[in-house]
């Protein structure tokens, strides 16, 4: 099944907006927006996205807890995740990779291009699945 559904968790609002436009207006995804990593908790089941955007660096829960959070909700267990942070040394990339994510995007991010990064990851995903 293509990727149509995505969830973007993202305290910068401008950073949100840019993307929410680069995935629906651009991409065409079903996009869901969240400011923080309780609002993801809160909507991920009921919106069912195939694959959560999601940023490192949160007030209250940072990315890594907002994943394992994540992970602990039966319908979330295998959703890939992908980061976004301006944290872009390899040491700290590798740690986001052990904590499960499947990839990490370096801010800024290129949005005419985020919608095909994110397709070619998920496809990535199912193949190696």
């Amino acid at each position: 099944m293509p990727l149509q559904r995505i969830m973007h968790v993202e305290d910068d609002e401008s950073i949100r907006a840019v993307a929410e436009i680069a995935l629906t207006d651009v991409a065409g995804f079903e996009l869901l927006s969240c400011g923080s990593g309780q609002s993801a908790i809160n909507q991920v089941e009921a919106f069912a996205p195939q694959l959560i955007l999601l940023d490192v660096m949160m007030p209250q829960m940072d990315g890594l807890q907002t994943l394992a959070a994540l992970r602990q909700l039966p319908g979330v267990k295998t959703i890939p995740v992908v980061f976004m942070t301006a944290r872009i040394q390899q040491a700290e990339k590798q740690h986001y990779l052990d904590a499960g994510a499947i990839a990490v995007i370096d801010k800024p991010f290129d949005p005419m291009q985020l919608g095909d990064t994110l397709h070619r990851l998920y496809q990535q995903q199912l193949d190696n699945n």
